[in-house]
Formats: C-alpha cells, structure tokens, sequence
C-alpha cells in the first residue's frame, strides 16, 4: 500500500455469530486493520454479548441488526437466512453510498451472502469468500432424514459461491480441495487460512484445583454444542466411564452454549451424570484458561460424518495450544491437525472412547507427552501467526489482481482473436494464414 494513501476498504458479512465474538472473524479483522485495511463488519446482534447496533472497536466498525435464530428444522434456516440476507444488503447498500468497498468477505454458512457481493460488483468491488462450513455436508449432517431438495439447493448455492468468488481463503486443505473441485477455481485463487489460536492470549496458568470439585481429574470440553458436534456422544462416554468402568475420580466440566444446550442438559440428568458433569455456558477467556490449564484430558467428541471428517475443529487446535492431550474419534482433518497430541476412538465407539479417557487419566507421563506434542505443532505450523501472515498474502494478491470475471472475459477474448498477419518476405515460401495462440 502507498504510504499516505487510505487503504483498501473491506466489508466482512457473517451471519451465524456476532463480532467480535466470533473469534476467526475478530482476529481477521485486527490483522487487515493493523495492515492498513479499512473494515466495516456487518453481522447479527448477540443474545448477551455484542448487543449495540454499531460498535467501533479497533478501528473496526461493527454494524449489527436483529435476528431471530433457527427453529423447527429446514423451514426455519429459510426465514432466519432470509431475513439476515434483507437486513445484510440493506446496511450493505448504505454503506457502500459512502464510498465504494474495495473487498467484499463473506463467511459463511449461509451460502447466500455472494449475493451482496454481486450487488456491490458494479463499483468494481471484488468478493473474497471465506469458507468456514461446507453448507451441503452441514444440512446433510443436521437433517440427514430430510428431503433431498435441500442437499440440492445447498450444493447449488455453494456452487454459484464459487462461481462468484475472486479468492477463497479455506480453513484447511480439505476445503481447499472442494474449492478446487467443486468449485473448479484455479489453485492460484484459493489459500488455506486455518483458524487458529493467538499464542500470546493462550497461555497455560496455575491450575485451580477447586475446579475439579473434589475429584482426582478433571476433563474439558469447549466449544459449541449443536446437534452436529457430539457432546451427547461425549456424555454417554462418561455414563460408560463412571457405570460400567466404575471410575469415580473425575469430574467433567462442559464450556460454551448452542441451540442443543437445553437437551444435554436434560441428558446429563437421565444419564444421572449431575454430580460429575457441569456445563458453565459461555464464559471469559480467563475462565477458560484456567479449566484448561486445570484439565488433565480435553474432549473433542465430533461423530465421524461427511462434514466432521473434513472439517479443523477450533477446539482441538485451542486445547493443543494450551498443552492439553485430547480424546477424539478417528477423522481425517482431526488426525491432520493433532497428529499424536490426540488419541483416536474409531467408528464413533463411545465404549472405546470412554476407554481412552480412563487410559489417559491413568498414564500422567503420556499426557505430559502428548501435551507436549501439541503445543510443538501449534508453534510451528498452526497458530495464528501463520494465519496471519496466509491472510495478508491472499488480500494482496486479491487486491492488486484483476476481477476474476475480467481476467476470464479477456482469456476468451484472447483464445479467439487471431494473431495479427506477418508480412511474407519476397521469395519466400510458407503459409499466410494467421497464428492461433
């Protein structure tokens, strides 16, 4: 960027979290900004956090509105979309009225914010997807015995996200090769951007051991809790470790929230885990430094299905970064990410995954080692420096590229345009007809 110039201006669509709370999305938005990036932020209101219409953190704008989360299945996603997709391209519109964006980012799920960036292409704004879901393996997942017309419409979506799209930026090598494939980008248009942990705020603390309430152990498990990302998988582990392995030293504490709180909670009861599982909602960074940094096993329960398999766990890399040794099941990106800082139940056994946690609160050595492990690969190769740095390299390029469209119309333009005519010398033999490149 010229020194004395505004940067380049950005718009970041999310729809499924509030920001900053959406930790990939807030740290995006301090790297471009401290890069000399202008960004505005346009996402949905949180139900406790991230309440004001517009807030101004960082330098970064944050525009939000009202939305209703999704109830009653399919039907549901389609009003909450829709809505989100009218309040987006309003806001949208207004903004660009004082000045053109120069990037439009849009985070999905849903598949359905490149159509505010086809409304700001005019200007020639240029529309950088950030693929955090695969859409059609997520609905495939969440309503597998639901009509086929949703895989469909999904697929489609995603397709015309990718026709859309002047760069993607995936969050591993899986979603990298969807974009190639199903997307049918070239590699140069698509980099992996991983969500991953800010190794200066993920720093391992004293251990409390008033949380392990009065056990020898205690587990962890972070993150969201949807249908789709296992937990009722992990607390019926714990019934098998506490009923029929007769484990009665450790105490299993449940960080985060989601539209199936309520029913695992209900769950926790009828398993009759309440003396020996606790769920705290969403709490501090503090607070869930010091759980981890208490925990002698963290949980990453995600069944093997087709979105789980290929997808990077935020929470796998986060437990890794604070020395943590992990149980998970056996899936491709998990094994990717963890390598031997995890241990691997397969075919979504719970028996044998409550058999792995027993075999790692018993082996205090192991779980040194294998928190070890953990933290090496983060510093090296997945923390959020790395990110960063992928990040900055895929906006530069983005930024001094052509529009992908224009850069498509003149490779055809050129294919069929001939060569111009070359004088023939006098005496010389040979063709007169033009050259084709």
């Amino acid at each position: 960027m010229s020194a004395g110039r505004p940067g380049p201006r950005v718009l970041i669509l999310v729809e499924n979290l509030s920001v900053p709370f959406d930790r990939r999305v807030w740290q995006e938005c301090r790297a471009l900004t401290d890069a000399g990036y202008r960004v505005d932020v346009i996402c949905p209101q949180g139900a406790k956090q991230d309440t004001e219409p517009f807030a101004e953190i960082g330098g970064v704008r944050i525009h939000r509105y009202p939305l209703t989360p999704a109830t009653g299945g399919p039907a549901g996603y389609v009003r909450e979309y829709s809505a989100a997709l009218w309040r987006t391209v309003r806001i949208a519109r207004r903004l660009a009225r004082e000045e053109p964006f120069d990037v439009v980012q849009a985070c999905n799920p849903p598949d359905v914010l490149f159509l505010v960036a086809l409304a700001l292409r005019r200007n020639g704004t240029r529309f950088m997807f950030d693929h955090h879901d695969l859409v059609p393996e997520l609905f495939e997942s969440r309503f597998a015995s639901g009509p086929r017309v949703l895989h469909r419409v999904s697929a489609l979506l995603e397709r015309l996200t990718f026709r859309t799209a002047d760069a993607v930026i995936s969050t591993n090598d899986s979603y990298r090769r969807a974009a190639l494939t199903r997307g049918k980008l070239p590699p140069d248009r698509v980099r992996v951007v991983r969500s991953a942990p800010d190794l200066a705020r993920f720093v391992p603390v004293a251990p409390d051991p008033l949380l392990k309430r009065g056990k020898r152990h205690l587990a962890c498990y972070l993150g969201v809790m949807g249908p789709q990302d296992g937990v009722d998988f992990a607390l019926r582990a714990l019934a098998h470790l506490h009923g029929p392995l007769g484990r009665d030293d450790l105490h299993t504490t449940f960080i985060g929230s989601g539209d199936a709180f309520d029913d695992l909670v209900a769950l926790t009861h009828r398993l009759g885990l309440d003396d020996v599982v606790e769920f705290t909602g969403r709490v501090p960074d503090e607070t869930v430094q010091r759980y981890l940094s208490t925990a002698d096993v963290c949980l990453s329960p995600d069944p093997k299905n087709p979105l789980n398999d290929v997808s990077s766990m935020n929470k796998v890399v986060e437990y890794m970064a604070m020395s943590r040794p992990l149980v998970s099941f056996d899936l491709r990106e998990a094994r990717v990410t963890a390598g031997d800082a995890a241990v691997y139940a397969p075919d979504n056994d719970e028996v044998r995954f409550a058999e792995l946690t027993a075999e790692l609160l018993d082996d205090p050595a192991r779980r040194e080692r294998m928190g070890a492990i953990g933290r090496r690969r983060v510093e090296e190769a997945l923390s959020w420096e790395v990110s960063r740095g992928n990040l900055l390299a895929a906006y530069e390029d983005l930024v001094d590229r052509p529009l992908r469209r224009r850069e498509e119309r003149r490779r055809r333009e050129r294919l069929r345009e001939p060569v111009a005519k070359q004088p023939v010398a006098a005496g010389a033999g040979g063709s007169t007809l033009p050259d084709w490149p």
